[in-house]
């Protein structure tokens, strides 16, 4: 097959691009998680779903934080940025295959390569060299973000033992909030038979705005079980 010139790449551009306006770049069967249009390079439609959890967020969290403290603009609700998940492998400087393990059981908790960490300074007391494999890390964004944090809240969040709820001071201040996970095994993805060390891992969810009061009850709109007040628990009891 010849290859298209620069003209002829031009015009399949223009097209494509005159077909997204046409078509609003998306069009929304129906107001639940239902399918989405897109239009790609050569100018034909692509359907997709549309994470529940983002449908969740746009037809009804956004609605609500915005009648509960009276904001004008939907654009001052909290919108989530990324999701961070790190995990520490310290003793990879002695043996690298832990490395690797701990860079699967990510990969398959959260769909996506992650990212080796290395150490940024050397320092003797830890044995540790500028340089040297320390842990692993992935970046959500987008659609894949929305999915993770859907299963984190349904899924793996229920899963932990003896679980009675998440801690609010989580929060960073700056409307960030930062979970510490003692296992990979609340995740349905990783298997006791697979795992040959149970590993911690720190799920950072950041947002917009800045501002910890809107971020808490996002999350709490989204389903995040966080603690209830020790008097709100007596009152109710």
């Amino acid at each position: 097959m010849a290859e298209k010139t620069p003209d002829e790449k031009a015009a399949r551009a223009a097209k494509a691009a005159a077909l997204a306006k046409k078509a609003g770049l998306e069009k929304q069967a129906s107001k639940n998680a239902g399918p989405v249009y897109e239009v790609n390079a050569d100018g034909r439609e692509t359907e997709h779903a549309i994470p529940r959890m983002k449908a969740l967020y746009k037809e009804a969290v956004v609605p609500a934080l915005m009648e509960k403290h009276s904001l004008q603009n939907p654009h001052q609700v909290p919108r989530l940025r990324k999701i961070v998940v790190n995990i520490g492998v310290s003793e990879a400087r002695d043996n690298v295959q832990t490395l690797d393990a701990a860079r699967e059981e990510l990969a398959l908790i959260t769909g996506q390569l992650p990212q080796v960490r290395r150490a940024s300074k050397s320092i003797s007391n830890f044995k540790l060299r500028e340089g040297m494999p320390i842990g692993v890390r992935v970046t959500l964004r987008g659609d894949r973000m929305w999915e993770f944090l859907d299963r984190l809240i349904t899924v793996a969040i229920p899963r932990i033992r003896d679980f009675r709820g998440l801690e609010p001071r989580g929060l960073d201040g700056s409307g960030n909030f930062n979970l510490g996970l003692k296992e990979q095994l609340i995740f349905p993805e990783i298997t006791s038979e697979r795992v040959s060390k149970q590993r911690g891992m720190n799920v950072s969810i950041v947002m917009t705005e800045g501002k910890d009061a809107l971020s808490l009850d996002l999350l709490k709109e989204l389903g995040m079980p966080f603690k209830q007040p020790a008097a709100a628990t007596a009152a109710r009891n």
